[in-house]
C-alpha cells in the first residue's frame, strides 16, 4: 500500500490531494481546496502581496498538519502562474518549503498544460479520439490544450485568468456595461493569437469550470461525482456568464453552487469560457 500527496499552489487556490492505492486503484482519501489568492494585485505590481503570502502560508500549515496524520510515501508540490511571475516569489517559496519539508517545483505554463492533457486523455479516452479542446482557466493564466486522435497536438498558456481579469476590468459592483465590453475585448485579443479549432468538443478543468457546472446544477454542496463529466450547452455557459456579470458580489456570495470565496473573481473566469464557446 502506498500513499502519495500532491499540492497545487495556484494564483487563487491551493489544492491538496492525498491518494491511496490499497484497493489496487489510485483512490483519493483527502481532497482539499483553500483560497490563498497569491495572484492578488500581481497584474499591476508583479509582486506577491504580503496579505496573500500570509494567507497562503496559513493554508500550507494546515495542509502540513493534514499530511502529518497520514504515513506518506511521497509528496509532489507545484506552483503555477503567480510563482512564475512574481519578482518576490521567495517571500513565499522559502517559508512554504520549510513548512512542507519538500521542494516546490515552479512549472512552466506549457508543462502545466501537459499535465492537464494527461489527465484529460486518461479520463476521457472516447472523447479524445476526435477533436478536443481543453481549457484550464486559473487565477492568472489559462492553458489551451488541443487533442486529436488521443494524441496531444498543441499546448499554449496565456496570461489571462479569473483573478487577473476581474481585478483589471471589473472594478464596479456590479460591473458596468463598459467594463464588461472591455473585458471581452481583452479576452478576444488574447484568443486571436491562438489557432483554435472551429468545431471541437470543449473540456473545462479547474475551479472556474467546476463552479459553472455547480451553479448550473444548483448544488447546495459541492459534489465531484455530479460535476465530473457534466455537459453544458453553449447557451447554458452564456446564461451563467450573463448572470454573474450583472450581479453584485453580495448576490454572488448567496448564489447556490458557488463557493463564496470565488464570488469577487468568478465572472472574469467564466467570461473566458463564454468567449471561447
Amino acid at each position: 500500500m502506498s500513499k502519495f500527496a500532491s499540492i497545487d499552489i495556484g494564483s487563487n487556490t491551493l489544492l491538496l490531494l492525498i491518494t491511496d492505492d490499497a484497493s489496487g486503484t489510485l483512490m483519493p482519501i483527502v481532497d482539499e481546496c483553500d483560497f490563498g489568492r497569491l495572484g492578488q494585485g500581481l497584474a499591476h505590481s508583479k509582486r506577491l502581496h504580503p496579505d496573500a503570502v500570509a494567507r497562503s502560508l496559513e493554508v500550507v500549515r494546515r495542509y502540513r498538519a493534514i499530511m502529518d496524520v497520514h504515513s506518506l510515501d511521497g509528496v509532489a508540490c507545484v506552483g503555477t502562474q503567480a510563482l512564475r511571475e512574481a519578482t518576490n516569489r521567495d517571500a513565499f517559496v522559502g517559508p512554504a518549503e520549510e513548512i512542507l519539508g519538500c521542494p516546490i517545483e515552479i512549472i512552466a505554463g506549457e508543462r502545466e498544460a501537459q499535465l492537464v492533457a494527461t489527465a484529460v486523455i486518461t479520463d476521457f479516452p472516447k472523447q479524445c479520439q476526435g477533436e478536443l479542446l481543453c481549457v484550464d482557466v486559473g487565477g492568472a493564466s489559462t492553458e489551451f490544450i488541443r487533442i486529436r486522435g488521443g494524441e496531444l497536438v498543441s499546448v499554449v498558456s496565456l496570461p489571462i485568468g479569473a483573478v487577473r481579469l476581474s481585478e483589471t476590468f471589473l472594478l464596479s459592483d456590479p460591473p458596468t456595461a463598459d467594463e464588461t465590453k472591455n473585458l471581452y475585448e481583452a479576452i478576444s485579443a488574447q484568443l486571436a493569437t491562438l489557432d483554435l479549432p472551429s468545431s471541437a468538443q470543449l473540456v473545462g478543468s479547474a475551479g472556474t469550470a467546476t463552479s459553472m457546472a455547480s451553479i448550473a446544477l444548483a448544488l447546495a454542496e459541492y459534489d465531484p461525482k455530479q460535476i465530473h463529466g457534466y455537459e453544458m450547452s453553449r447557451e447554458s455557459v452564456r446564461s451563467v456568464a450573463k448572470n454573474l456579470l450583472v450581479s453584485t458580489v453580495a448576490d454572488k456570495m448567496q448564489l447556490v453552487g458557488l463557493a463564496p470565496k470565488r464570488a469577487d473573481v468568478i465572472a472574469g473566469g467564466v467570461a473566458i469560457y463564454d468567449q471561447v464557446v
